[in-house]
């Protein structure tokens, strides 16, 4: 009888989606060629501590060095942890670094906690902020702050309730939060992260939390539900110190943040419903809800103030919907560049920038913002950096620079916005 082989050798391109594996990664693994080539990435075969921790500094220093050898645990597709050894090294074509290529092998002789990478409490913090998706919590920060701001700018010598500021900021991170983990578990337990290999990590594609181990089903609806919790008990509060209408703009963001992916709704898969809902939630019912959680009241101006910024919100979105976009039209979910094509939601792209810009532009002149605001227009090369890169490069990998370009421009558009009012008053 044959003896079975204990050698693994997969390769992968340089954002780890497996090209290639041998025979004996089947055996080791306990996947076929099918499941994974093209389909998946090689941190589905390490705990997600481990990919988050080590497995960065091992492909430095295989890329820098040539080589990167050690000793690990990895995981066999029902779970079980195999102590091994790896190999990896990096592979080039035309003298260009495409890929890595790790081989491993067994260790018979020794145990997963023998071998399993330290892993710190810095890590273990960190995964949390992996399954928050906290670097885009500032999608909900910038508009409140804008809200606050406006309410300062208003104000002028007037007293502000700051407190009622602060409480507002909280709930809206925390239901920011709570719509994130939704998220994830409603794209996993439909399968369309199982369907998306060709996501940019961390830009698009979900946190992969459940993917990478870092947390279960179970454990994403509770933290989700416990998150929805705290929003609504902070803004009961509110409702008592400032008015019953805050509750009315916790409920829609509420609604939003919960039916964006869960069924029968899934707002996300229907044809711009998705896109609307997040650009009113980060957005005018952002903004107008935090002038009523301060004032007891918001006007058309304070809805007015948010349409900029909830503009540049759908625009993450909508760069972060072209990777994705293969999987989610297998998986039914109809966002607009899915239904328009990659090739023509590039051009969405543009208007949906040129309408953020132009609006406030529109809003200073009206004398409705202050001159300040228009420093936001010190961005406008970053912008015109970002459409380039769209109109190139929409169908290839190289669009990343786009994802990452457009969140730095809608960081930046709200800060200096949101400083235009406080200081523009």
């Amino acid at each position: 009888m044959a003896k079975t082989e204990l050698k693994s050798v997969i390769t992968c391109d340089m954002e780890g989606r497996i090209e290639t594996i041998s025979k004996g990664s089947e055996n080791i693994f306990g996947y076929q060629e099918d499941e994974l080539v093209g389909k998946k990435r090689v941190s589905i075969f390490s705990p997600g501590e481990t990919v988050l921790e080590h497995v960065p500094t091992w492909l430095k220093v295989a890329s820098e060095e040539g080589e990167f050898n050690t000793e690990t645990v990895f995981r066999k597709k029902d779970g079980t942890p195999i102590p091994a050894k790896i190999r990896i090294t990096p592979t080039f074509k035309d003298g260009v670094q495409i890929g890595y290529c790790g081989i491993t092998e067994v260790l018979e002789d020794k145990s997963p906690h023998e071998v399993a990478p330290k892993i710190s409490w810095m890590t273990k913090m960190f995964t949390w902020l992996v399954i928050t998706r906290a670097p885009f919590l500032t999608a909900v920060i910038l508009p409140i702050l804008i809200g606050g701001a406006w309410v300062a700018y208003q104000s002028a010598s007037e007293s502000v309730a700051w407190l009622n500021f602060w409480l507002a900021l909280v709930a809206g991170i925390a239901l920011h939060i709570s719509a994130n983990v939704f998220n994830d578990y409603f794209d996993w337990t439909s399968g369309t992260d199982q369907l998306n290999n060709d996501y940019f990590l961390p830009y698009s594609g979900g946190s992969r939390s459940i993917e990478l181990g870092l947390a279960d089903e179970k454990l994403l609806r509770r933290f989700a539900t416990l998150a929805l919790l705290i929003s609504g008990a902070i803004g009961l509060y509110l409702a008592y110190a400032s008015g019953i209408g805050v509750l009315l703009f916790g409920l829609a963001g509420a609604f939003m943040a919960y039916f964006y992916t869960a069924p029968p709704l899934r707002l996300a898969a229907r044809k711009g419903l998705g896109e609307l809902s997040i650009g009113l939630s980060f957005g005018p019912l952002a903004t107008a809800g935090t002038v009523y959680a301060i004032t007891g009241s918001a006007d058309l101006a304070s809805y007015l103030v948010g349409i900029p910024i909830g503009l540049l919100t759908i625009l993450i979105l909508w760069i972060n919907q072209f990777p994705d976009e293969q999987a989610d039209k297998v998986a039914g979910k109809h966002n607009l560049v899915v239904v328009m094509g990659k090739e023509k939601a590039r051009w969405g792209y543009l208007l949906i920038l040129g309408l953020a810009f132009g609006l406030l532009a529109v809003l200073t002149f009206d004398g409705l913002l202050p001159l300040l605001s228009l420093l936001t227009f010190v961005l406008i090369p970053m912008a015109v950096f970002a459409s380039r890169v769209v109109l190139r490069d929409y169908a290839n990998r190289s669009l990343i620079k786009a994802n990452v370009t457009t969140i730095r421009l809608h960081a930046f558009f709200g800060l200096i916005m949101a400083s235009a009012l406080f200081f523009g008053g």
